[in-house]
């Protein structure tokens, strides 16, 4: 299937590793080109190595203000158009309800909500019928234990891609938001304490008993934003193995 991303310029953030960089890696092996976003300028050196001419980098900090339309500046001087975005902000740290304190639920609506919102707000300025796609967790749809602010905060960026959707569909534009499970990522190594096994996929009720690659989840995230999902627009998807059991 041809999904007529060639040429096709996409933003990409917490590109430097996990769900970002494979994000890339599907999109520019369809032909598209990627402006990779992160904080870390040598893994970034080294995906665009990777990724060669259809990629390149902006090291900084997406809670930041000026980042995204730093971002945006960046693809229209390379390749002159902008067609959309993955928009992958990272995880929130562990906590409870209780026990994070308002600092880290500031900190956390400012790298994970806002961060999001004024990447979309960026893209949507270039081109108001952009592709749109948001890295959320199956946390926008049940509680995770010890993750209160992915919990709190997830849910309510799903309701804005959905809003959003809405708003930009007449212009020709997309949203969508995914919703990655158990990704054999660092910040699942990070989150567990230890590399994924088997019998971690069966505590988490994943019923195809094994964690999801970050490659299965590329391909994923390169079909949403494609000419092949063209209808598809609102809507929230689960990567996660069969991990959701509500419908």
């Amino acid at each position: 299937m041809d999904l007529g991303l060639h040429d096709r310029v996409f933003i990409v953030t917490a590109a430097g590793s996990g769900l970002g960089l494979a994000s890339a890696r599907a999109l520019v092996a369809e032909g598209a080109r990627a402006v990779l976003v992160a904080r870390r300028r040598e893994a970034l050196d080294a995906a665009v190595a990777e990724l060669g001419d259809n990629a390149t980098a902006l090291a900084a900090d997406l809670s930041l203000p000026g980042t995204a339309p730093e971002a945006v500046d960046l693809a229209l001087a390379t390749w002159g158009r902008l067609d959309g975005a993955m928009v992958s902000v990272g995880g929130p740290p562990k906590g409870t309800v209780t026990g994070t304190t308002d600092e880290q639920w500031l900190g956390a609506f400012d790298s994970v909500f806002l961060a999001a919102l004024r990447t979309a707000r960026a893209v949507l300025g270039a081109n108001p019928a952009a592709r749109l796609g948001f890295v959320l967790s199956v946390s926008a749809r049940m509680p995770l234990a010890d993750m209160a602010p992915s919990n709190g905060l997830r849910p309510g960026l799903a309701m804005l891609v959905k809003q959003l959707g809405d708003e930009i569909a007449r212009d020709g534009g997309r949203t969508f938001g995914l919703l990655p499970g158990n990704i054999a990522t660092q910040r699942m190594v990070d989150l567990l304490g230890h590399e994924p096994t088997a019998e971690d996929a069966r505590r988490a009720g994943i019923p195809m008993e094994r964690l999801g690659t970050p490659e299965e989840f590329g391909a994923v995230a390169a079909f949403m934003l494609s000419d092949a999902a063209s209808y598809l627009t609102g809507c929230l998807l689960p990567v996660d193995g069969g991990m959701l059991r509500g419908l």
